[in-house]
Protein backbone atom coordinates (compact mmCIF):
# COMPACT_ATOMS: atom_id res chain seq x y z
CA UNK A 1 0.00 0.00 0.00
CA UNK A 2 1.46 2.73 -0.83
CA UNK A 3 1.30 5.60 2.01
CA UNK A 4 1.09 8.43 -0.38
CA UNK A 5 -2.19 8.06 -1.23
CA UNK A 6 -3.68 8.31 2.35
CA UNK A 7 -1.11 11.13 3.78
CA UNK A 8 -3.05 14.44 3.68
CA UNK A 9 0.61 16.02 3.18
CA UNK A 10 3.96 14.44 1.78
CA UNK A 11 4.99 13.30 4.89
CA UNK A 12 3.35 9.87 6.03
CA UNK A 13 1.64 9.51 9.56
CA UNK A 14 3.96 6.18 9.67
CA UNK A 15 7.27 7.43 10.72
CA UNK A 16 5.20 9.18 13.77
CA UNK A 17 3.11 7.03 14.75
CA UNK A 18 6.35 4.14 14.91
CA UNK A 19 8.47 7.11 16.75
CA UNK A 20 5.89 7.38 19.65
CA UNK A 21 5.55 3.70 20.22
CA UNK A 22 8.95 2.75 20.07
CA UNK A 23 9.37 6.03 22.71
CA UNK A 24 7.17 4.23 25.29
CA UNK A 25 7.95 0.60 24.48
CA UNK A 26 12.02 1.66 25.15
CA UNK A 27 10.27 4.04 28.41
CA UNK A 28 9.02 1.30 29.72
CA UNK A 29 11.63 -0.49 31.10
CA UNK A 30 13.03 2.68 32.86
CA UNK A 31 9.62 3.67 33.83
CA UNK A 32 9.81 -0.25 35.46
CA UNK A 33 13.18 0.49 37.18
CA UNK A 34 12.20 3.87 38.31
CA UNK A 35 8.53 2.35 39.61
CA UNK A 36 10.34 -0.96 41.29
CA UNK A 37 13.31 1.65 43.59
CA UNK A 38 10.18 4.48 44.38
CA UNK A 39 11.85 7.47 43.46
CA UNK A 40 13.61 9.19 40.87
CA UNK A 41 16.77 9.48 42.36
CA UNK A 42 17.60 5.75 41.75
CA UNK A 43 20.48 4.26 40.73
CA UNK A 44 21.89 7.79 41.25
CA UNK A 45 19.54 9.33 38.71
CA UNK A 46 20.67 6.52 36.16
CA UNK A 47 17.32 5.65 35.26
CA UNK A 48 15.92 9.04 34.71
CA UNK A 49 18.92 9.77 32.40
CA UNK A 50 17.51 6.53 30.34
CA UNK A 51 14.46 7.89 30.30
CA UNK A 52 15.26 11.17 28.90
CA UNK A 53 16.65 9.26 26.20
CA UNK A 54 14.41 6.98 24.69
CA UNK A 55 12.52 9.80 22.55
CA UNK A 56 16.02 10.59 21.44
CA UNK A 57 16.80 6.40 20.35
CA UNK A 58 13.70 5.85 19.01
CA UNK A 59 13.75 9.32 16.17
CA UNK A 60 17.37 7.64 15.55
CA UNK A 61 16.04 4.41 14.66
CA UNK A 62 12.96 6.04 12.70
CA UNK A 63 14.95 8.45 10.55
CA UNK A 64 17.30 5.31 10.19
CA UNK A 65 14.34 3.18 9.25
CA UNK A 66 13.07 5.94 6.67
CA UNK A 67 16.43 7.37 5.66
CA UNK A 68 15.22 7.22 1.65
CA UNK A 69 11.69 9.99 2.84
CA UNK A 70 12.47 11.45 6.28
CA UNK A 71 15.09 14.09 6.53
CA UNK A 72 17.51 13.87 9.39
CA UNK A 73 17.74 16.20 12.23
CA UNK A 74 19.00 19.78 11.71
CA UNK A 75 22.25 20.13 14.20
CA UNK A 76 22.61 23.73 13.10
CA UNK A 77 23.29 26.19 15.96
CA UNK A 78 21.07 29.00 14.31
CA UNK A 79 21.03 32.33 15.92
CA UNK A 80 22.96 33.38 18.63
CA UNK A 81 19.69 35.52 19.58
CA UNK A 82 17.46 32.80 20.03
CA UNK A 83 19.75 30.69 22.30
CA UNK A 84 20.76 33.08 24.63
CA UNK A 85 16.85 33.86 24.66
CA UNK A 86 16.18 29.91 25.19
CA UNK A 87 18.24 30.12 28.30
CA UNK A 88 17.06 33.26 29.69
CA UNK A 89 13.05 32.75 29.15
CA UNK A 90 12.57 29.94 31.62
CA UNK A 91 14.32 31.80 34.22
CA UNK A 92 12.13 34.46 33.68
CA UNK A 93 8.98 32.97 33.61
CA UNK A 94 10.14 31.52 37.14
CA UNK A 95 10.78 34.53 38.28
CA UNK A 96 7.99 35.97 37.91
CA UNK A 97 5.75 32.91 39.28
CA UNK A 98 8.00 32.69 42.50
CA UNK A 99 7.91 36.78 43.02
CA UNK A 100 4.31 36.40 43.44
CA UNK A 101 4.40 33.09 45.48
CA UNK A 102 6.76 35.02 47.69
CA UNK A 103 5.18 38.43 48.00
CA UNK A 104 1.73 36.89 48.48
CA UNK A 105 2.96 34.67 51.14
CA UNK A 106 1.94 31.44 49.68
CA UNK A 107 5.34 30.48 50.30
CA UNK A 108 8.04 31.89 52.35
CA UNK A 109 11.66 33.59 51.37
CA UNK A 110 13.62 31.97 51.68
CA UNK A 111 13.83 28.24 52.60
CA UNK A 112 17.04 28.41 55.21
CA UNK A 113 18.08 24.72 55.16
CA UNK A 114 18.47 24.84 51.15
CA UNK A 115 20.45 27.94 51.45
CA UNK A 116 22.74 26.79 54.76
CA UNK A 117 23.12 23.26 53.00
CA UNK A 118 24.50 25.50 49.43
CA UNK A 119 26.80 27.60 51.27
CA UNK A 120 28.31 24.00 53.24
CA UNK A 121 28.72 22.64 49.40
CA UNK A 122 30.93 25.55 48.74
CA UNK A 123 33.24 24.89 51.41
CA UNK A 124 34.86 27.82 52.27
CA UNK A 125 34.76 28.96 55.64
CA UNK A 126 36.60 32.29 55.32
CA UNK A 127 33.73 33.42 52.48
CA UNK A 128 30.52 35.70 54.00
CA UNK A 129 27.35 33.12 53.50
CA UNK A 130 26.09 35.46 51.30
CA UNK A 131 28.96 35.61 48.92
CA UNK A 132 29.18 31.88 49.13
CA UNK A 133 25.67 31.31 48.03
CA UNK A 134 25.87 33.54 45.41
CA UNK A 135 28.96 31.79 43.85
CA UNK A 136 26.25 28.54 44.55
CA UNK A 137 24.18 30.02 42.61
CA UNK A 138 26.22 30.75 39.44
CA UNK A 139 28.46 27.64 39.27
CA UNK A 140 24.84 25.35 39.09
CA UNK A 141 23.68 27.98 36.41
CA UNK A 142 26.37 27.29 34.18
CA UNK A 143 27.72 23.79 34.88
CA UNK A 144 24.20 22.51 36.23
CA UNK A 145 23.04 23.57 33.27
CA UNK A 146 25.92 21.89 31.26
CA UNK A 147 25.01 18.75 33.35
CA UNK A 148 21.39 18.94 32.32
CA UNK A 149 21.19 19.65 28.87
CA UNK A 150 22.99 16.02 28.21
CA UNK A 151 19.90 14.68 29.83
CA UNK A 152 17.44 17.31 27.93
CA UNK A 153 19.54 16.83 24.56
CA UNK A 154 17.82 13.10 24.86
CA UNK A 155 14.29 13.70 24.88
CA UNK A 156 14.36 16.91 22.35
CA UNK A 157 15.67 14.80 19.58
CA UNK A 158 12.82 13.15 20.30
CA UNK A 159 10.17 15.76 20.74
CA UNK A 160 11.20 18.64 19.03
CA UNK A 161 14.30 17.36 16.61
CA UNK A 162 12.14 14.58 14.95
CA UNK A 163 8.39 14.88 16.27
CA UNK A 164 7.63 18.90 16.03
CA UNK A 165 9.05 19.22 12.88
CA UNK A 166 7.21 15.98 11.56
CA UNK A 167 3.98 17.19 12.93
CA UNK A 168 4.38 20.85 11.98
CA UNK A 169 4.67 20.13 8.25
CA UNK A 170 1.37 17.66 8.25
CA UNK A 171 -0.93 19.56 10.85
CA UNK A 172 1.06 22.86 10.97
CA UNK A 173 1.28 25.41 14.65
CA UNK A 174 -1.42 24.77 16.33
CA UNK A 175 -2.07 21.15 16.47
CA UNK A 176 1.59 20.06 16.60
CA UNK A 177 2.08 22.31 20.16
CA UNK A 178 -1.31 20.71 21.72
CA UNK A 179 -1.02 17.57 20.35
CA UNK A 180 2.67 16.89 21.32
CA UNK A 181 2.51 18.73 24.26
CA UNK A 182 -0.44 15.80 25.37
CA UNK A 183 1.86 13.28 24.38
CA UNK A 184 5.17 14.73 26.57
CA UNK A 185 2.76 15.30 29.31
CA UNK A 186 1.17 11.88 29.22
CA UNK A 187 4.68 10.16 28.93
CA UNK A 188 5.58 11.40 32.46
CA UNK A 189 2.86 10.05 33.89
CA UNK A 190 4.10 6.77 35.02
CA UNK A 191 6.50 8.36 37.46
CA UNK A 192 4.27 10.78 38.32
CA UNK A 193 1.13 8.37 39.18
CA UNK A 194 3.78 5.51 40.35
CA UNK A 195 6.89 7.18 42.00
CA UNK A 196 7.89 10.26 43.67
CA UNK A 197 7.82 12.72 40.63
CA UNK A 198 5.45 14.52 42.71
CA UNK A 199 4.93 13.73 46.15
CA UNK A 200 3.69 17.17 47.91
CA UNK A 201 -0.24 17.38 45.83
CA UNK A 202 -2.77 14.57 45.37
CA UNK A 203 -2.33 12.84 42.35
CA UNK A 204 -4.89 14.18 40.57
CA UNK A 205 -4.85 18.05 40.91
CA UNK A 206 -0.78 17.54 40.32
CA UNK A 207 -1.61 15.60 37.13
CA UNK A 208 -3.66 18.64 35.75
CA UNK A 209 -1.07 21.29 36.58
CA UNK A 210 1.61 19.23 35.10
CA UNK A 211 -0.27 18.89 32.19
CA UNK A 212 -1.83 22.27 31.72
CA UNK A 213 2.49 23.10 32.21
CA UNK A 214 3.69 21.28 29.73
CA UNK A 215 0.66 22.08 27.24
CA UNK A 216 1.93 25.62 27.80
CA UNK A 217 5.52 24.94 27.14
CA UNK A 218 5.36 22.64 24.01
CA UNK A 219 3.64 26.21 22.69
CA UNK A 220 6.55 27.98 24.03
CA UNK A 221 9.30 25.43 22.92
CA UNK A 222 7.75 24.73 19.42
CA UNK A 223 7.32 28.33 18.03
CA UNK A 224 11.04 28.92 19.28
CA UNK A 225 12.63 25.28 17.85
CA UNK A 226 10.44 26.19 14.40
CA UNK A 227 11.12 29.67 14.20
CA UNK A 228 15.11 29.61 14.69
CA UNK A 229 15.32 26.16 12.70
CA UNK A 230 18.01 25.08 15.46
CA UNK A 231 17.34 22.25 17.99
CA UNK A 232 19.90 23.53 20.17
CA UNK A 233 16.83 26.14 21.23
CA UNK A 234 14.94 23.72 22.83
CA UNK A 235 17.55 21.38 24.72
CA UNK A 236 18.39 25.09 26.36
CA UNK A 237 15.23 25.75 26.84
CA UNK A 238 14.67 22.13 28.41
CA UNK A 239 17.97 22.00 30.41
CA UNK A 240 17.26 25.95 32.14
CA UNK A 241 13.58 24.82 32.46
CA UNK A 242 14.63 22.01 34.59
CA UNK A 243 17.13 24.19 36.77
CA UNK A 244 16.00 27.04 37.14
CA UNK A 245 12.94 25.35 38.87
CA UNK A 246 14.00 21.78 40.47
CA UNK A 247 17.62 22.97 41.31
CA UNK A 248 17.27 26.77 42.26
CA UNK A 249 13.37 28.63 42.85
CA UNK A 250 11.35 25.34 44.11
CA UNK A 251 13.52 24.57 46.97
CA UNK A 252 14.84 28.08 47.75
CA UNK A 253 10.76 27.96 48.69
CA UNK A 254 9.49 27.45 52.17
CA UNK A 255 6.60 25.81 52.52
CA UNK A 256 3.79 28.19 54.19
CA UNK A 257 1.17 25.74 54.61
CA UNK A 258 -0.30 25.47 50.88
CA UNK A 259 2.65 26.63 49.40
CA UNK A 260 3.10 22.63 47.17
CA UNK A 261 -0.30 23.52 45.53
CA UNK A 262 1.13 27.05 44.01
CA UNK A 263 4.60 25.99 43.33
CA UNK A 264 6.89 23.63 40.96
CA UNK A 265 5.79 21.57 38.42
CA UNK A 266 2.68 20.61 40.14
CA UNK A 267 1.44 23.83 41.24
CA UNK A 268 -1.49 26.00 39.36
CA UNK A 269 1.24 28.90 39.77
CA UNK A 270 3.69 27.58 37.26
CA UNK A 271 0.66 26.52 35.00
CA UNK A 272 -0.72 29.20 34.41
CA UNK A 273 2.31 31.66 33.59
CA UNK A 274 3.35 28.71 31.14
CA UNK A 275 -0.31 29.06 29.62
CA UNK A 276 -0.26 32.58 29.11
CA UNK A 277 3.04 32.92 27.90
CA UNK A 278 2.19 29.74 25.31
CA UNK A 279 -0.78 31.89 24.19
CA UNK A 280 1.28 34.88 23.58
CA UNK A 281 3.64 32.27 21.12
CA UNK A 282 0.49 30.90 19.73
CA UNK A 283 -0.80 34.56 18.47
CA UNK A 284 2.70 35.26 16.88
CA UNK A 285 1.98 31.43 15.24
CA UNK A 286 1.95 33.96 11.76
CA UNK A 287 5.98 34.60 11.92
CA UNK A 288 6.63 31.00 11.36
CA UNK A 289 8.18 30.14 8.08
CA UNK A 290 6.02 28.17 5.63
CA UNK A 291 6.36 24.46 5.53
CA UNK A 292 7.17 24.06 1.64
CA UNK A 293 10.08 26.37 2.67
CA UNK A 294 11.48 26.04 5.66
CA UNK A 295 14.93 23.91 6.80
CA UNK A 296 13.53 22.44 9.45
Amino acid sequence: MNCKHFCPKPLCMKPILSFLLLTFLFSSFFYALIILSGHLGGASGLYVTGLMWCPGLAAFIIIWLNKNTTKPINWSVGSTRFLSWSYLLPFLYALVTYLIIWISGLGGFYNHEFVENAISQIGIDRLPGSVSFLLFVLLTAVFGFIKGSISALGEEIGWRGFLAPAMYKQFGFTITSFVSGIIWAVWHYPILIFADYNNATPVWYGLACFTAMIIGLSFIFTWIRLKSGSIWTAVILHASHNLFIQRLFTPLTSNTGKTAWIMDEFGIGLAIITLILGIYFYTRRGELPQTTTENL
